[in-house]
């Protein structure tokens, strides 16, 4: 590919190594590093950063996704990356990328050369939705609002990109902590209370290798999420799982060392699966925690599922990663249902995630 010449930058396709301590490890372990200091630098914590180890097994090929990246260098010393994730789904028209840079490499068109590989890429697949997330910290001016009515960004230079690159503001993301180390009495009194709400459900938990009388249901509830989750006006391609694709999702923790707590609820009557929150951490336990997917398939609302599997899933984090200091989670803006549990559980906001979407002519 061809990208708008800027003398001393090179963007240079990511070699996925076989291992970190592969002689050609080198490229992987310099985009790791330069990840980690570009989000500690938006920030201002650690929080996302993880070690190389840890994330090569989300960077190896798969059936279901085709992950192009670039590592970016400017007179030979990496400053950045480039990447694009291309589902495989037939079907889909999506492409979802991003361009991340230090602080020392903005404003000099590396962000706008490396968005030329994003359209290429996307042209020369076929695909015409191109979507990508973006932090927005907290800064004085103007704001843009959310079309769905919840929540609004600075319009910082991140926003100022996207805008001038053709794209609109589809949602806005709550980036919240809560505090790990603190009281979980108020949770004990709401796992309480969701429990008397939920009598014709059971308690079901586990870590990967997901048990195979759970499989099944796993692989349901996590196609799901892109069906059943508000999307405002993004596009996403309904996904199916099956017992491949969970063994796939189990290994990257299983191979890596990261810790999966998966909680969810199981109708009784049915013994049907019909509600989980999952639960991550690193290697080192002393390390953020990372509340990912939680779903409560909409047959079984009503029953306070989402706060039954969020409450149990915390206490028994307390006791499995002692020393977390905060757990992180994200949710739509308009996700009130989920706000309101997170918010009553402790969540505190800290963050805010703009949802950006372009449609390319065909």
């Amino acid at each position: 590919m061809s990208t708008t010449t800027i003398t001393g930058v090179e963007f240079r396709p990511l070699t996925i190594p076989d291992s970190i301590d592969s002689p050609d490890a080198r490229d992987f372990l310099d985009m790791v590093d330069v990840r980690n200091r570009i989000y500690a630098e938006i920030s201002g914590h650690g929080d996302h950063s993880i070690v190389a180890d840890e994330l090569l097994p989300h960077y190896r090929p798969t059936e279901y996704e085709k992950r192009l990246v670039w590592l970016v260098l400017r007179d030979g010393v990496p400053v950045g990356r480039v990447g694009a994730d291309v589902p495989l789904h037939e079907g889909s028209k999506n492409v979802f990328w991003l361009i991340e840079l230090l602080r020392q490499a903005r404003g000099q068109g590396i962000g706008s050369a490396g968005y030329e590989l994003i359209e290429q890429t996307a042209r020369e697949h076929g695909r015409t939705v191109l979507q990508s997330w973006a932090e927005h910290p907290a800064a004085p001016g103007p704001r843009i609002d959310s079309p769905t009515g919840f929540g609004s960004i600075p319009e910082d230079d991140a926003a100022r990109f996207y805008l001038r690159h053709g794209y609109t503001l589809e949602q806005v993301e709550r980036n919240s902590a809560l505090d790990l180390q603190g009281s979980f009495d108020e949770i004990e009194r709401l796992l309480a209370e969701a429990q008397a709400a939920s009598t014709g459900y059971r308690v079901v938990q586990w870590s990967p290798p997901t048990p195979p009388e759970f499989v099944e249901g796993y692989a349901w509830m996590k196609s799901r999420m892109n069906t059943d989750a508000p999307a405002a006006g993004l596009e996403f391609d309904e996904e199916g799982w099956d017992a491949a694709r969970v063994a796939r999702h189990d290994a990257l923790y299983t191979e890596s060392g990261r810790l999966l707590l998966v909680t969810a609820a199981q109708h009784i009557e049915t013994g049907e699966l019909c509600a989980f929150n999952e639960l991550v951490i690193g290697k080192d336990r002393t390390e953020a925690s990372h509340q990912e997917d939680t779903l409560v398939l909409k047959q079984h609302r009503g029953h306070r599922l989402g706060m039954l599997v969020k409450c149990t899933g915390l206490l028994s984090w307390r006791e499995i990663a002692t020393e977390s200091p905060r757990m992180i989670t994200y949710n739509a803006e308009e996700n009130r249902p989920m706000l309101d549990i997170n918010e009553a559980i402790g969540f505190a906001p800290i963050a805010y995630e703009g949802a950006w979407k372009k449609v390319l002519d065909d």
